[in-house]
């Protein structure tokens, strides 16, 4: 099963680990390998990154980067190959996701000559460019015939448990879930309130959007470092969110 039918997949350029997850992913369907084991490993991939970091080994870092967002994706593909959808897996990678950034925003912190507050300020842009993006995509998914509808657009119960999980732990991962993104998915969907009515985003304002995927944002960070601009990365993010309105205002006044 694919996230999105046929007729509403685009160029998403944050998700350029697909080819390599749905390869890996095909290699552990018939292992005891599942899902949760590949989140945990991608974790591991993400701490790992935040080491070299604080190490100055910055090629190095942006090896386990790019490796961390090739594995986010093999989970979800797993998932779909073995047909064992979940909503702890779902939550469990969305909250390593945003440990994740903040760790590393943390370690940059550390290295160079940034502020705690302004990584702070760019750890919060961060994670508002990845809401939006998720808002639109979730949408997407849920309106796409066959597409996945793990995701909710409106986050605002515990969903039942799925075949397979225990409806405790996904109780308590959907209150951690809710906890550390709920603030960001209120100020998007407040900035957007009409954004679910909307019956389909066309192509290439997915692929537009995409550049706030967590995969792109990233990759920029993969591509920074190595160059010796580790000092540019928090004033970048917090620019960056400027195309948050400048997207949003695309949407309200070219998608209907």
């Amino acid at each position: 099963m694919s996230k999105l039918a046929t007729q509403n997949q685009f160029l998403d350029l944050s998700d350029y680990g697909r080819p390599f997850a749905r390869y890996f992913a095909n290699q552990l369907k018939n292992t005891r390998f599942t899902p949760i084991h590949i989140t945990l490993l991608f974790a591991i991939s993400g701490l790992i990154a935040v080491y070299c970091i604080l190490k100055n080994h910055y090629f190095l870092a942006s090896f386990f980067i790019i490796l961390k967002s090739i594995i986010d994706a093999v989970d979800g593909e797993l998932a779909r190959t073995k047909n064992t959808p979940s909503y702890t897996g779902r939550y469990l990678d969305s909250i390593f996701d945003i440990i994740l950034n903040f760790l590393l925003l943390m370690s940059i912190c550390y290295v160079s000559e940034t502020t705690f507050w302004i990584t702070i300020l760019a750890f919060v842009g961060i994670q508002l460019q990845g809401t939006l993006y998720n808002y639109y995509y979730v949408i997407l998914r849920n309106k796409s015939i066959g597409g996945d509808r793990t995701s909710k657009i409106f986050e605002n119960e515990s969903p039942k448990a799925l075949p397979g999980e225990n409806q405790k732990w996904v109780d308590i991962l959907f209150l951690i879930y809710t906890l550390v993104y709920g603030l960001f998915d209120k100020i998007i969907h407040t900035l957007d309130k009409e954004a679910y009515k909307v019956k389909s985003f066309p192509n290439w304002f997915m692929t537009l959007l995409s550049i706030y995927g967590l995969g792109f944002q990233l990759l920029l960070i993969a591509i920074l470092l190595p160059l010796g601009w580790i000092e540019m990365i928090v004033p970048f993010f917090i620019s960056f969110s400027v195309l948050i309105f400048v997207l949003i205002g695309i949407r309200k006044i070219y998608i209907k």
